[in-house]
């Protein structure tokens, strides 16, 4: 029994429910791999994080083989490029126009690049599954939900951001946030990844809209134990679309200010509000990994960064999502959630 192998009826629904993998495709498991630097700088649990997601991403692509004779799988690796946003090398990014689906088991997200979103203006199908771990694919797991369900009401969700002008969003913490969204089309993350050029994440579920640039203020406070080792609360503060401020948060804190580089205006854009989006997904319940917390029905997420993959115009190499449980939010002065 090879490692992993609990997983291999899981590995293996992914591929006929979520991805409709036909006769005859191509398909690319991707994964980021410490670099020689790597060995020497991280320590031994990002190490190991890394090593064990890419050992998944491995026995994924065996099991894929067994069951499904008949398509060409390639397993791609790169080093780790340390940040989400961050783009890989030009010779990785060529590789990924090569495949009918791509499916991205990586540790720092690929969804914001150009590499990622030319594979798909290529036609390719992309799940992007930053941060992936084993326990999402275990029965009653976030990437066993009912997808269907999950599809109706993220469109529904989307609509009504659609045809929406202005946001607020508010939380027992103390976020109080408004922005305008007007012009802005809402988007749904249904993770049923079927048709050629179609995008998602993997576990999926949420409805996602690009704010207005430059219309963002207020105050966003990240609870503690909702962000990777996030153990005191964290505030960001917002003025004309962007962070200006960056209070408490411990060490993630200050990998934020060391990140946003206040003063520097050549930075501005990983300061940028780039997304608010509503999760949707009722079996998502870890609130330590972002690409799940995200998902968790009941919750409204902010990102900074890149805006420019999901409707905005921003370019960045950053792109980080924060959680906010037990937010409310108003679309036009109307309580949607």
């Amino acid at each position: 029994m090879t490692e992993f192998e609990e997983l291999r009826q899981a590995a293996v629904n992914m591929l006929k429910v979520n991805l409709n993998l036909r006769s005859g495709e191509r398909v690319a498991f991707v994964s980021d791999v410490p670099s020689a630097a790597d060995w020497e700088l991280l320590n031994f649990a990002e190490l190991d994080e890394l090593i064990r997601r890419a050992r998944m991403t491995k026995a994924f692509i065996q099991m894929a083989r067994d069951a499904f004779p008949d398509c060409a799988f390639e397993l791609i690796c790169y080093p780790q490029t340390g940040q989400s946003g961050r783009e890989p090398s030009e010779e990785t990014a060529r590789r990924f126009l090569n495949f009918d689906v791509l499916i991205l088991m990586t540790t720092h997200s690929l969804s914001h690049t150009h590499a990622r979103e030319n594979a798909s203006r290529r036609g390719a199908r992309v799940a992007s599954m930053p941060g992936v771990e084993a326990a999402m694919f275990a029965p009653g797991g976030p990437i066993s939900a009912d997808y269907a369900s999950i599809a109706r009401e993220s469109f529904a969700l989307a609509e009504r951001l659609t045809r929406g002008q202005s946001v607020r969003i508010t939380t027992p913490q103390g976020s109080d946030l408004r922005f305008s969204i007007a012009g802005r089309n809402g988007r749904a993350d249904t993770g049923l990844l079927h048709q050629p050029g179609q995008f998602g994440n993997l576990p999926a579920g949420e409805a996602y809209i690009a704010p207005v640039e430059g219309s963002a203020v207020g105050r966003l406070v990240v609870p503690a134990g909702w962000f990777p080792q996030l153990n005191e609360d964290m505030t960001l503060i917002f003025e004309g679309g962007y962070v200006v401020e960056a209070h408490g948060g411990g060490q993630v804190g200050e990998k934020f200010r060391q990140l946003f580089d206040f003063g520097n205006e050549s930075l501005r854009h990983r300061r940028n509000c780039a997304e608010m989006g509503i999760g949707t997904n009722p079996n998502a319940r870890n609130p330590q990994n972002v690409l799940e917390a995200e998902k968790i029905k009941g919750t409204v997420h902010i990102a900074v960064g890149d805006s420019s993959h999901l409707g905005g115009v921003t370019e960045s190499d950053l792109h980080e999502d924060f959680v906010l449980p037990q937010a409310s939010v108003w679309v036009d002065e109307e309580r949607i959630f």
